[in-house]
């Protein structure tokens, strides 16, 4: 029987072929590639005044970066948040990042499967030791909060969180993101 190291490590070469092949690169996790479609402009817009702010802010050596694997092995999960706070130096490698140097995971909803980043990243981030996790989003204009990473259950967990609407300030630690100039959604298909 396979370990779930093995497993995983079948499922990243598959993947990595794929996205050689395609240049889409899906997630991996409950031994399940993850493909996901392509993000709207408003999608990318929000990332990008998420991602101003927090560079504004954050001491050195940490900065905020988009759309970077990060991997654990042993748990056989691999995500690629929307934005992730890591230092700098992290970056410097042609491998997905170690999950325990990310300091804040942000993803930004889909409306395509808004279950991935609710429920599903909630799980996987919490497993993988990120201390906060912050979802934010455009379809409703909410976002919400989650850290403190506690075991109950025999399973890693987010023992904390607060919900915000678009226009109040999110306090993370040191760090205070504005949420006013977030896009909303307009009407249409896509992520």
């Amino acid at each position: 029987m396979e370990t779930r190291e093995q497993i995983y490590r079948q499922l990243r070469e598959l993947r990595d072929h794929l996205g050689a092949e395609t240049g889409r690169y899906g997630e991996i996790s409950d031994g399940e590639i993850v493909m996901v479609m392509s993000p709207v402009p408003q999608h990318g817009l929000t990332a990008k005044r998420i991602v101003r702010q927090l560079d504004a802010q954050l001491p050195e050596p940490l900065a905020a970066f988009g759309n970077t694997d990060t991997d654990d092995e042993h748990l056989g999960k691999l995500r690629i948040p929307d934005i992730v706070v890591v230092p700098e130096e992290a970056m410097d490698t042609t491998s997905p990042l170690d999950p325990r140097e990310i300091t804040l995971a942000v993803e930004i909803v889909s409306r395509s499967n808004p279950d991935n980043d609710y429920v599903k990243k909630v799980a996987d981030y919490a497993a993988m030791g990120i201390p906060h996790y912050l979802i934010v989003d455009p379809r409703s204009g909410t976002a919400r909060h989650l850290w403190a990473v506690v075991a109950k259950e025999g399973r890693p967990v987010y023992d904390n969180q607060v919900s915000y609407a678009y226009g109040e300030i999110i306090p993370i630690g040191d760090l205070r993101i504005g949420t006013s100039d977030l896009p909303l959604y307009s009407d249409g298909p896509g992520r």
